[in-house]
């Protein structure tokens, strides 16, 4: 089998196979990067961001949670009296940007903050977006939570709306939630260890490419 080699950089050094999941809420983003770890055997970055990125703003995890994507739609509503909460929120992203910066010079799986868009210009990027129906998102959270629909239909919207626009306003209008993914799988129609299998072929497709990119430069 012939391996297509234009796409990927042989000089893993400066760009390692990064992989940057994005997801839709209720979709099981976080579950699925879990298990993709393990799978590949490659770290899994997430919360830790978030960890990190508050610790150099010299804040508690806590405060910076307050700033994070999950409350975007209320932070980003650009009401003259959050202005305070907004300047705060993009100290803190500045920080996430670093942060995704440094962890992506190695192979690893970097989950939401919009890594994809931060790491755009590694051409061994895989930007995975991981989604289901809205139908099917609701009842994965109504089913977790232990709530009624109407309750978590309710959740899915507002939290989705919050991530769209994180998107929006840091990546200037250029890259939402949606757009520029190499990969999406539908957690409703694989499953779990499905979207797993999907995402990990990929990788390895990738990583495949880039040694016989390193072989044809070394010939």
């Amino acid at each position: 089998m012939s391996i297509d080699t234009d796409s990927v950089s042989p000089d893993t050094e400066t760009y390692p196979v990064v992989i940057t999941i994005a997801r839709d809420f209720g979709a099981e983003g976080h579950e699925i990067g879990k298990m993709l770890s393990l799978e590949l055997g490659i770290p899994f970055y997430d919360n830790e961001l978030l960890v990190r990125a508050s610790e150099r703003a010299g804040s508690s995890v806590s405060d910076a949670a307050a700033y994070d994507e999950q409350c975007a739609a209320e932070l980003f509503a650009f009401l003259p009296d959050r202005m305070d909460a907004r300047s705060n929120a993009d100290k803190l992203f500045a920080h996430v940007v670093e942060v995704v910066q440094e962890l992506g010079c190695k192979s690893c799986i970097i989950e939401g903050r919009l890594s994809d868009y931060i790491l755009r210009d590694n051409p061994n990027q895989i930007a995975v977006l991981v989604t289901a129906p809205l139908e099917a998102r609701i009842e994965i959270v109504r089913r977790k939570r232990g709530w009624d629909e109407k309750r978590a239909k309710k959740l899915v919207k507002k939290m989705q709306r919050g991530r769209e626009l994180f998107y929006e306003r840091y990546s200037h209008g250029n890259n939402g939630l949606h757009d520029n993914k190499d990969l999406v799988v539908n957690r409703a129609r694989f499953g779990r260890q499905g979207c797993v299998d999907i995402i990990a072929a990929a990788y390895r497709t990738k990583v495949a490419a880039v040694e016989a990119a390193q072989k044809a430069q070394a010939e």
